[in-house]
């Protein structure tokens, strides 16, 4: 077979392996910056509820001064009438009164010094943890824009790759599809006799919730793969699962990392439409049990939300959202 122009040596079967590579690394790239955006933008918010708190202290210690300050007034002023203390005794009809007045003007004038003290310890706890707030948001800028730098980096490396691909002619791009599509039917073949995977659809009946997810997943089919979409009009991998269990009323974490280290665990042969299987070393792809042996997924860019074979990717296991194992 003629080697399309630019190709070089590579044969289509090695530019395909080249091609899984940089797919696979791009994901990996791309799920870690999600993962970095979505904690800037969680340590965004806990930086303006900090900030909020910090307005409410400075604004409730400038009120407790002011009462302090016009409780003390009062003492001074004799509760404002301007004759002295003493003189105020001499011509109060009940002396006794008076003096009862003057300690309970004093004690409300103790209490509220006791309240300004409170109140400043607690606009410099404020204070502080405002300021830890801000430098952990610009600690994650940088973290994320390090992050989506690597993307790029990848992006530009696999676009190099798709435009060798471009140029195959049909032929080649049959032999490609044809390669890609024994690859998967060995691995799920194998997958099978493992035991690890039923195929036959003698699965558990999904939960609520996960047929929910899984028909909403399913009328996603044919949208685009694009890197960082949560929908409507396009997705990446675990933009799809979140949303579609987010549409069935659980929020699950946003990335496939998050997804398989806080959601319960399940083994393959268990699985039931709606839970999610996760592929690759690092957790770095998601898509959904649809049964039969299938899954929903966005695979990756420039593809489409699609049914495919369960082994398409190699599986590392598989995690159930709404955490129902009976």
């Amino acid at each position: 077979m003629a080697e399309p122009p630019g190709t070089g040596s590579k044969s289509v079967g090695e530019l395909l392996g080249e091609l899984s590579l940089l797919y696979e690394r791009t994901e990996q790239a791309s799920e870690a910056y999600n993962g970095t955006a979505e904690k800037l933008k969680a340590q965004r918010a806990a930086a303006r509820r900090a900030q909020t708190k910090l307005s409410r202290a400075r604004a409730a210690l400038a009120t407790g001064r002011t009462q302090a300050g016009e409780l003390a007034r009062q003492q001074y002023r004799g509760e404002g009438t301007g004759i002295p203390p003493t003189v105020q005794m001499l011509l109060a009809r009940d002396p006794y009164q008076l003096l009862e007045r003057g300690h309970l003007l004093q004690r409300a004038a103790g209490d509220q010094a006791a309240t300004v003290r409170k109140l400043t310890d607690g606009k410099q706890r404020h204070a502080s943890a405002a300021k830890r707030a801000r430098a952990a948001v610009a600690r994650q800028e940088r973290l994320a824009k390090r992050k989506k730098k690597q993307r790029n980096e990848v992006h530009k490396r696999l676009k190099k790759v798709e435009m060798l691909l471009s140029s195959l002619n049909g032929d080649q791009l049959a032999r490609l599809h044809e390669l890609e599509r024994d690859r998967t039917d060995a691995a799920q073949r194998q997958l099978v006799d493992s035991g690890a995977l039923d195929p036959s659809g003698a699965t558990g009946s999904p939960s609520a919730a996960g047929r929910k997810a899984l028909d909403w997943a399913l009328k996603q089919v044919g949208k685009p793969y694009v890197w960082g979409a949560e929908g409507p009009r396009a997705f990446d991998c675990s933009g799809l699962t979140s949303q579609a269990w987010r549409h069935a009323g659980r929020e699950i974490p946003r990335t496939s990392q998050e997804q398989w280290r806080q959601l319960t665990r399940v083994p393959l042969d268990a699985l039931r439409p709606g839970d999610l299987v996760i592929y690759r070393e690092g957790a770095t792809h998601v898509g959904m049990y649809a049964g039969d042996g299938r899954v929903v997924q966005a695979p990756r860019p420039g593809s489409a939300v699609r049914l495919t074979p369960l082994a398409a990717d190699p599986p590392i296991g598989a995690v159930r959202p709404d955490g129902r194992r009976a």
